[in-house]
């Protein structure tokens, strides 16, 4: 039953979100955000806890208007997120501003593949829009596993009606995809800051230990692909800005997991640099540091 209800809570903001007025959606987004943020659940206290270590300097009502801001930043990429389609090229071109973007159209003219690698910050689905409808370039991405599956089916087609690729994150299959696409010269782009299996790489992370995907680092390895971290952050609305650092190169020496280790210690510091700048925009409302998964009862 809640399976059920999460799916058409979702599907009504899809078929309805996107046909109201654009002031009215803006403001249903900080409604709900405040409504949540007022209410102190789980969520909410786990992002001023995340934000805690963000910026430790910061006082109780620092974080609380911290959260505060998250929370709405959180809204606000989920109400553009349902008005996606209807945008056009136009909009986005004149909504959406990356510095450095060279760094992903020269290594694209190279031929030699690129992989972008982003943290939870603003809407990595709208600057995925700005890939495809103001660069004109596809590309590949990965998607989890949603329960229930009428609901990942929902955000699949909702991505590939952007003009995005997607894969299922399970099945095995991802990777080798991933490694064609690249080296056949395409693009891949990964949200990449999270990762609670197994095969996590260990990073350092505002001074506390965090585990994160190896999957973008083994790509760059494997492929010979460059690997960009991109950093985003909302200015007035609707405009949002973002960042493509310089790549993170492959060391010339060590074991791959060695290798694997520093390059993605190198993404984790260039999200940290992001997120510093733009606390309000990171939404991570989830335990992201080993302490605190370990605190979780058996």
């Amino acid at each position: 039953m809640r399976e059920r209800l999460t799916d058409g809570l979702y599907g009504l903001g899809w078929s309805t979100v996107k046909k109201l007025p654009e002031p009215a959606a803006a403001a249903l987004g900080r409604t709900i955000a405040d409504i949540a943020w007022k209410r102190r659940g789980k969520s909410v206290l786990r992002l001023e806890s995340n934000l805690a270590r963000v910026v430790p300097d910061a006082g109780p009502e620092r974080l609380a208007e911290l959260s505060k801001a998250g929370m709405r930043s959180y809204m606000r990429y989920w109400m553009e997120s349902f008005r996606l389609p209807t945008w056009s090229a136009e909009r986005v071109t004149d909504n959406v501003q990356i510095k450095d973007s060279h760094h992903l159209t020269d290594g694209l003219a190279s031929g030699r593949g690129v992989i972008l690698a982003l943290p939870h910050l603003a809407n990595w689905d709208l600057a995925g829009v700005w890939v495809t409808r103001t660069l004109g370039v596809p590309f590949t991405t990965v998607a989890e596993r949603l329960k229930p599956e009428t609901l990942y089916d929902r955000f699949v087609a909702y991505r590939e009606s952007l003009g995005m690729e997607v894969l299922p994150h399970t099945g095995g299959s991802a990777f080798g995809t991933l490694a064609r696409r690249l080296r056949s010269g395409g693009l891949v782009c990964l949200v990449a800051d999270r990762d609670l299996s197994a095969s996590g790489v260990e990073v350092k992370y505002f001074g506390e230990t965090a585990r994160m995907p190896a999957g973008p680092s083994m790509l760059a390895q494997q492929t010979g692909a460059l690997l960009l971290p991109v950093t985003l952050w909302y200015d007035e609305a609707p405009l949002m800005r973002g960042r493509i650092h310089p790549p993170v190169e492959v060391p010339e020496t060590g074991t791959k997991a060695e290798k694997t280790s520093s390059m993605t210690q190198a993404l984790a510091d260039a999200y940290a640099t992001g997120i510093t700048e733009h606390p309000e925009d990171w939404h991570m409302l989830q335990r992201l540091w080993l302490a605190d998964l370990e605190e979780r009862p058996l």
